[in-house]
């Protein structure tokens, strides 16, 4: 799950269980008690995932790509445009080849004609 996505449902997780713990009157304190628990397991579970997100930012911000990469990546990408065009001109070029040679006649074959000794005979 993406960190976004898991704080926007604690801070809705721990809403509730605050909407909840209201409802219960002081009097059940076992179920309170574990009302509190469980929202104190939230905040510590929200902390951790917004830490681990500050700490990814850090690591981006240390890693970022220097321009000099950048600028091979582009000319990298400009003679890879460059060969496809003059690889679709040598495929066309073979297509009209084949398509302009020749094509031979059907063999004549040379069976002899039964229906011609049949009739003599």
């Amino acid at each position: 799950m993406k960190a976004k996505k898991a704080l926007k449902r604690l801070t809705r997780v721990e809403a509730l269980l605050s909407d909840v713990l209201k409802q219960y009157a002081a009097s059940e304190k076992e179920v309170r008690e574990s009302l509190d628990s469980a929202k104190a397991s939230v905040a510590r579970a929200f902390e951790s995932v917004k830490g681990h997100i500050a700490a990814a930012l850090d690591t981006k911000k240390a890693k970022k790509p220097a321009k000099a990469k950048k600028v091979k990546r582009a000319a990298l990408a400009a003679t890879v445009k460059r060969k496809a065009p003059a690889k679709k001109a040598a495929q066309r070029k073979r297509r009209v080849v084949v398509a302009s040679a020749p094509s031979e006649p059907a063999p004549v074959s040379e069976t002899p004609n039964t229906h011609a000794a049949t009739a003599e005979g």
